[in-house]
């Protein structure tokens, strides 16, 4: 099964929503986004979204290489990269991502970092260790509503 997408285009896309709400998202409330967008996209698809891997840390899911990127600007807001196209995504994808961000876009980062850490998905990893796409798979689908 072939990825489409790395974390970096789905967090672009965040970026590039969040500025079109004339808003700029901290790294923890972007890292919380595409842990749902990932956790959701298995639970509704039965396939991960990207394939870089989540990892379980304190203050809750993580992409470790997305952090990386964006740990010098702190609680700061990130502004999108505006050389980032979002038709690059196709239109199945962005309609997926955007009620994402509807649905947990609208809550602060510390609201979606309580929210995770409730996520069974994340306790059972353990601090440091990697949150399993079987794992995400299972938990989350208590986010999708049934038609």
């Amino acid at each position: 099964m072939k990825i489409r997408y790395s974390v970096f285009d789905i967090a672009s896309y965040f970026l590039y929503k969040a500025q079109e709400d004339q808003e700029l998202l901290s790294n923890l409330k972007l890292q919380k986004l595409v842990y749902y967008a990932q956790g959701l996209h298995l639970a509704a698809f039965n396939k991960p979204l990207f394939k870089e891997k989540i990892k379980a840390w304190i203050y809750g899911p993580v992409v470790p290489k997305l952090y990386s990127i964006y740990k010098d600007f702190g609680t700061k807001g990130i502004s999108a990269d505006p050389t980032f196209d979002p038709s690059s995504i196709d239109e199945k994808t962005r309609d997926f991502l955007d009620e994402v961000h509807e649905a947990f876009g609208q809550f602060s980062a510390i609201r979606l970092m309580e929210l995770a850490h409730a996520d069974q998905c994340w306790i059972d990893a353990g601090i440091n260790n990697e949150i399993t796409c079987e794992a995400m798979c299972k938990d989350l689908k208590k986010y999708i509503k049934d038609e």
